[in-house]
């Protein structure tokens, strides 16, 4: 059996030193990303740009838990692969919409 690839043993590593299920190291990592790039940038918690960030790290996770399988030959699950980006776009989905819709995070509406 071949080693695993580069990504999956990072992935391996941080969920057996951090204690954290791999559903919710998905979680985390979205979240870090959404707030780190809304930061790091200036943007607005309303604004789609954080979250288009994390839905483009979260596809380009997928394609790459997708190619491994092809490498090293493991079964391809695409509905494992759905739900893990599903399961790091809802919260901060959520946080989108909070922020234009509601006065939780400051005053509503767009912000592009």
């Amino acid at each position: 059996m071949s080693p695993p690839s580069p990504l999956q043993a990072v992935k391996w590593w941080i969920v057996q030193h951090t204690d954290l299920a791999k559903d919710a190291l998905h979680i985390y990592v979205a979240l870090a990303l959404f707030f780190g790039t809304a930061l790091l940038f200036g943007w607005k918690p309303s604004s789609w740009k954080p979250w288009s960030v994390v839905a483009a790290a979260a596809i380009a996770g997928e394609a790459w838990d997708l190619r491994d399988s092809v490498v090293y030959q493991t079964p391809i699950d695409l509905s494992a692969n759905w739900h893990d980006i599903w399961n790091s776009l809802f919260w901060p989905s959520v946080i989108v919409l909070i922020a234009r819709y509601t006065r939780l995070l400051g005053p509503s509406g767009r912000a592009d």
